[in-house]
């Protein structure tokens, strides 16, 4: 049922009431004053003047009729299907609030243009920093949800991903001057001076020998800094690079070395519990002997026999480069020394007949042959 000149009689912040020819008050929610979305029910109805409108409910018992301006007019939804998705629209900005920006599409067409749907670098972009009410930007769609009635649209999909950009002109190996943008306990953000898109490089990947969390302090806003890119995921707007990369990885060096193999070793320095040592040969790598791999005898495994800057031999135990772990031992020379000797010296019999024993039985036999010699003599 239409409702002709309906006088508008006063206005709140839920909606506004008006007279039917003086004698009965209707009510307009502020949801049925206008298909856009509006602030106040000022932005529709004015104090005295008239207005069509359509009663949309009856409530006998509470005497409460209630009744709909925007229902006066089309559904601008009704033209939705007008819309595609990832299409480019210039819209108008309704209303700003903490969490992005409701915008026209037409008169009545509302999207929501979130603020994580601003900016492709700034993840702490707001909609109230950049546009203001009724400024006209474009955008595009990104989501229709009919029967909800909502529809997301973005404004940096509008640009060039600086990610896309990256990837096309840094592949991942690219090596390159970067400036540090900031810092955080565990890593460094980073880019290149032409381009928008940051780079993760994380305390791990500053130094193959040092501490990362010691490197990381060497750093500070503005720095310049040497990058390998090591992975770039731009539909997740993620770039990883490292320092170090840029460097010859010093567990190179032990690429053409294997277990058992013997290396000389300079010592360190020492401690309780074991000896820190530096393979000799353009090694870089300062490693660990255990105490309990310094002898085969546990007696002999005395960390005071040896000295700072002594030579010694040891054979590497383990060696596993994807771990970056070399584990060295002057045990399992002795072990391989002692076999070499027992294999390259002892006869077949070595460990079923002692010498000791052996010697014994000729010693006897030779006891009794001169006994039996002398006896001999005696009868003749």
């Amino acid at each position: 049922m239409i409702i002709k000149n309906a006088e508008c009689k006063s206005l709140n912040s839920f909606g506004a009431f008006l007279t039917v020819n003086g004698e009965l008050d209707v009510l307009c929610h502020i949801h049925e004053a206008s298909y856009s979305r509006i602030n106040h029910v000022d932005e529709v109805f004015e104090v005295g003047k008239l207005y069509d409108v359509k009663v949309i409910s009856v409530d006998i018992d509470k005497l409460q009729i209630g009744v709909s301006r925007k229902k006066m007019f089309p559904d601008p939804f009704d033209d939705i299907d007008n819309y595609q998705i990832n299409s480019k629209h210039e819209v108008t900005i309704d209303k700003i609030t903490e969490f992005g920006a409701f915008c026209s599409l037409k008169p009545g067409l509302i999207s929501l243009l979130h603020n994580t749907e601003l900016s492709h670098t700034n993840k702490n972009a707001s909609a109230k920093k950049m546009f203001k009410v009724g400024q006209k930007i474009f955008c595009i769609i990104t989501n229709i949800d009919k029967e909800n009635r909502k529809i997301a649209i973005s404004y940096k999909k509008t640009f060039d991903s600086p990610y896309d950009v990256f990837e096309s002109k840094y592949p991942i190996g690219t090596i390159d001057e970067a400036e540090v943008i900031s810092k955080n306990e565990y890593a460094l953000f980073v880019k290149f001076k032409d381009t928008e898109a940051q780079m993760f490089l994380h305390a791990n990947n500053l130094s193959y020998l040092n501490n990362g969390e010691e490197e990381l302090n060497k750093y500070k806003k503005n720095d310049k800094i040497l990058v390998k890119v090591l992975e770039v995921n731009s539909s997740e707007q993620k770039i990883r690079c490292g320092h170090r990369e840029t460097k010859a990885d010093p567990y190179d060096w032990f690429k053409d070395k294997k277990i058992n193999q013997v290396l000389t070793v300079k010592i360190v320095s020492k401690d309780n519990k074991g000896l820190t040592v530096r393979p000799e040969g353009g090694c870089e790598i300062n490693l660990f002997i255990k105490k309990s791999q310094i002898a085969i005898n546990p007696a002999d495994c005395r960390v005071s026999r040896f000295v700072d800057g002594d030579r010694i031999d040891c054979c590497i135990a383990d060696i596993s480069l994807e771990k970056r772990k070399v584990s060295l031992s002057i045990k399992l020379l002795e072990e391989l020394q002692n076999k070499e000797a027992v294999t390259k010296f002892s006869s077949p019999l070595s460990g079923k007949n002692l010498p000791f024993k052996s010697l014994s039985e000729k010693f006897s036999s030779l006891t009794e042959k001169l006994g039996d010699k002398k006896n001999k003599n005696k009868k003749e």
